[in-house]
């Protein structure tokens, strides 16, 4: 089961990576006011923050699991925030 669950794991990180680099591939495409920089680099500690965990000796309890699928969902929302103020006009300005 650990070799499937490599191989999940695996996979996300190639999906999750696609998509930041196709995130980054489209800003030049995207009008400035819809530049969200915070969330921009918000999305980059999450990644950097999932790679520290998965780094990390997984003799925690379950609990590096639970913060890594934690970090998955903070990522996922992350980047639907991001996506949303690009369809809806959202700057960087103050919310």
């Amino acid at each position: 089961m650990s070799d499937e669950s490599m191989t999940r794991r695996d996979l996300g990180v190639l999906a999750a990576g696609g998509a930041l680099a196709v995130a980054f591939a489209t800003l030049p495409a995207l009008p400035a006011a819809a530049y969200q920089g915070n969330m921009e680099r918000a999305l980059s500690d999450l990644y950097a923050a999932l790679a520290s965990l998965r780094e990390a000796t997984p003799n925690k309890g379950g609990h590096r699991e639970r913060a890594i699928g934690l970090i998955r969902q903070a990522i996922e929302q992350t980047q639907a925030g991001i996506e949303f103020a690009d369809e809806h006009g959202g700057g960087g300005g103050p919310p």
